[in-house]
């Protein structure tokens, strides 16, 4: 049995039709305004998943490669604060090499002993030193200087004699300051005081530390008193910590070595997951731009055509 096709059949399905058709041209025209192919979780269900699983990678991403930045930014700081460290002792050495010379008067030697006071002064600061308003070398006891702690000697003359700062009895916190570059790795940023500039001495007769602080102090006492003797014999334990503080310079060489390694990978991860992202999401324009003219053209030919279907009324038959 035919089936019978009346004209209100034709005039609804023309209109769902044309709706379908107009409901297509939304979504490409969506898509071209936005340059991403999923703009609800309709478009793609499956799609969806994968790129919100991106995006979340991403962020973390980078998150990561801020703590990277900032862990670099902090070890370059540190490095260069050791080098300065560093240039304070071989100053202070060349200045023992002068002073070991036995041709040397005590008014040559007060003169180089005013000069050891100054750098016994600056290596505080720069034990003091911050960076981004945290201590460097405490540990973390970020917020607290390490070398802080008040201590009269003898403020009557502060050019002569070492400065108001017993720092070699202080100890710095031995914490670490960890940061988090990688999923489930962190990494150790810091060195303390106590690797750099040595442990604390019980007493100020302690003639086996090699505590900078101490062996300036000892220094400048001896250049007070003229002993050459013993000037001579300090230059080795010089020697013995300006070693150790080069090899704490090694060791953040390595952990920047290591974090510049970290920070190239999650630089490539991240454009691994740009572009898988935007395989998922982004639209192909010229495939979107060449659908919407096809769209545009079906849905012209459909009112064209549509137009000659429902013209007919009773006076078209009446003819």
């Amino acid at each position: 049995m035919s089936l019978r096709v009346t004209q209100s059949m034709l005039n609804t399905q023309l209109m769902r039709n044309l709706t379908n058709n107009l409901g297509r041209m939304n979504t490409l025209q969506n898509q071209l305004s936005t340059g991403k192919i999923i703009n609800k979780p309709s478009d793609d269900p499956i799609g969806i998943t994968f790129a919100l699983r991106y995006r979340s990678e991403l962020s973390s991403t980078t998150q990561y490669t801020e703590n990277v930045n900032s862990a670099i930014s902090f070890l370059q700081y540190t490095d260069t604060t050791i080098g300065q460290a560093g240039d304070i002792m071989q100053r202070a050495r060349e200045l023992l090499v002068k002073g070991a010379n036995g041709t040397l008067d005590q008014t040559d030697m007060n003169a180089i002993k005013i000069e050891m006071s100054q750098l016994y002064n600056q290596m505080i600061e720069i034990g003091n030193t911050r960076f981004n308003g945290q201590q460097v070398f405490n540990g973390e006891n970020t917020t607290e200087k390490p070398y802080s702690t008040l201590t009269l000697e003898d403020t009557a003359d502060p050019l002569a004699t070492p400065p108001i700062y017993k720092a070699y009895h202080l100890s710095t916190d031995t914490g670490s300051v960890k940061y988090e570059l990688s999923a489930n790795m962190s990494m150790a940023v810091n060195v303390t005081g106590n690797e750099v500039f040595g442990e604390a001495v019980a007493n100020d007769t302690d003639t086996t530390s090699d505590n900078v602080f101490q062996l300036l102090r000892r220094a400048h006492d001896m250049l007070a008193t003229g002993d050459h003797d013993g000037i001579s014999a300090l230059i080795g334990q010089f020697d013995t910590r300006m070693n150790k503080m080069l090899t704490m310079r090694s060791e953040v060489g390595a952990r920047m070595n290591r974090v510049e390694l970290i920070q190239n990978r999650l630089s490539d991860l991240d454009i691994n997951l740009q572009t898988l992202q935007s395989k998922t999401e982004d639209a192909d324009m010229a495939k979107v731009i060449t659908n919407m003219k096809m769209e545009e053209n079906v849905y012209q030919a459909s009112l064209s055509v549509g137009s000659q279907l429902i013209r007919p009324s009773l006076v078209d038959f009446l003819r």
